[in-house]
C-alpha cells in the first residue's frame, strides 16, 4: 500500500546512521523516546526491517499510521524480524479459541471468538486486567520478548479510549541516584504472569477476586521467570531497568520487602516524565516497541462492553546475550502452564 501522506524532510535522528535513499524517516514525539515514523509497506524487505530496527534501537518506540497490512502481511514482516512467538501452548494448554487466523497472532482485544463485544467481568476479562499495568511482554517465561508489532484491525469510536501508554526504561534508570542504582545493580527478579493478574483483580478493600483466589493463579506454586533488573540494552550500549508488572520479588530478599522496592521502581518508571501516550487513530496503525528497553500498557476506556477494539500483536523473541535471563537456554515450559 502506497503511502497516504508524504514521507516528511526530518532531521535531527542523532545516531542514527545517514542513507542515501532512507527507507524510513521519523519525527521525535517524546524527549527521550518514542517517534512516529513513515515508510512504504507495499514491499516488504529484510531492508526495510533492518532499517525499522535501527530506528528502534534509537527511539524504543515507532508509531506507523495506516500501513494497509493485512494479517498475512504482518506475520510475513514479523518473521524477518527473528524467530516469533505463538500462542499455540496457551490455546492447547488452557483449552482456549483462537479466533484468528495465525498461531503467531496474540489476541489483545475485546472481541470474542464469536465476534461479539467481550463483556466486563467475565474470566477473559480479568486476565487481561494484567494489561493496563506497565509490563514487558513474556517477562514471565524462560526466553522473553524482543520486539512486538501491534496491529490495529477495529477501533472504538474517538473519545471512548483506548490508548497505549509506553515508558522509558533506559531514561528510567539514568534518573535513579547512584545510591539507587547501586543498591539494585546486582538483583534478580522473580517474574510470574499470575502475579501481575492477581495484582490487577484486588479490589479498593484489597481483596482478590475470587475466581482468581486459587492455586492454578497462585504464582508460589509455579515457575518463575528469572533475569536481571539492571541490564545493558545491547542495541543502543544504554543500562536500563527491565522490570514489569510481573514482578513478583528479588531472588534472595524478603518477598514483602522486595515486592515493596519494586513497586517503587516500577512506579519511578511510570512517572510522567518517562511515559508516552499513543492514541489509535485508523485501522492499520502499527506499533512496534523493543521490550527490552521500553514497558508498555493498555489504557481503559468508556468503550468496554460496547465497542470493539481488534488489536493483534506479534512478538519476536529477544535475541539478545540477556534473552534467556537466569532459565536456563532452551527450556520450553510456559508461565502458568507448569
Amino acid at each position: 500500500m502506497a503511502l497516504t501522506q508524504p514521507i516528511p524532510t526530518l532531521t535531527g535522528l542523532g545516531s542514527l546512521p545517514a542513507t542515501s535513499h532512507p527507507l524510513v524517516q521519523y519525527r521525535s514525539l517524546h524527549p527521550t523516546f518514542g517517534a512516529d515514523a513513515f515508510a512504504d509497506f507495499t514491499t516488504i524487505t529484510q531492508e526495510l526491517v533492518d532499517e525499522i530496527k535501527m530506528g528502534l534501537a534509537k527511539y524504543g518506540v515507532l508509531v506507523f499510521r495506516k500501513t494497509g497490512l493485512s494479517d498475512a502481511k504482518h506475520v510475513e514482516m514479523s518473521h524477518l524480524f527473528g524467530d516469533l512467538d505463538d500462542i499455540a501452548p496457551f490455546v492447547k494448554g488452557l483449552g482456549q479459541e483462537n479466533r484468528l487466523s495465525s498461531d503467531f497472532l496474540f489476541d489483545v482485544g475485546n472481541v470474542n471468538p464469536d465476534g461479539t463485544v467481550m463483556q466486563p467481568g467475565g474470566m477473559r476479562d480479568l486476565l487481561l486486567r494484567c494489561n493496563n499495568h506497565f509490563h514487558a511482554d513474556s517477562a514471565f517465561n524462560p526466553r522473553r520478548a524482543g520486539i512486538s508489532l501491534l496491529l490495529a484491525h477495529e477501533l472504538p469510536p474517538a473519545g471512548f479510549g483506548g490508548d497505549t501508554e509506553f515508558a522509558d526504561t533506559r531514561s528510567a534508570y539514568k534518573g535513579l541516584s547512584e545510591e539507587q542504582k547501586e543498591e539494585i545493580n546486582d538483583w534478580v527478579v522473580c517474574n510470574s504472569q499470575l502475579n501481575c493478574r492477581r495484582n490487577a483483580n484486588i479490589d479498593d478493600n484489597g481483596k482478590l477476586n475470587p475466581l482468581l483466589d486459587t492455586d492454578e493463579f497462585d504464582p508460589m506454586k509455579h515457575r518463575f521467570g528469572k533475569h536481571k533488573l539492571v541490564q545493558t540494552h545491547e542495541p543502543s550500549g544504554r543500562k536500563n531497568l527491565y522490570i514489569a508488572a510481573h514482578a513478583h520479588h528479588v531472588e534472595g530478599l524478603p518477598i514483602e520487602e522486595s515486592q515493596q522496592k519494586l513497586n517503587e521502581l516500577l512506579s519511578h518508571a511510570g512517572n510522567p516524565e518517562y511515559t508516552l501516550r499513543v492514541e489509535w487513530r485508523d485501522p492499520g496503525d502499527l506499533v512496534i516497541w523493543d521490550n527490552t528497553c521500553t514497558l508498555h500498557r493498555s489504557i481503559p476506556g468508556t468503550f468496554a462492553g460496547k465497542y470493539k477494539r481488534d488489536l493483534r500483536r506479534t512478538t519476536v523473541h529477544d535475541t539478545s546475550t540477556q534473552a534467556w535471563g537466569l532459565n536456563g537456554e532452551g527450556a520450553t515450559w510456559r508461565s502458568g502452564l507448569d
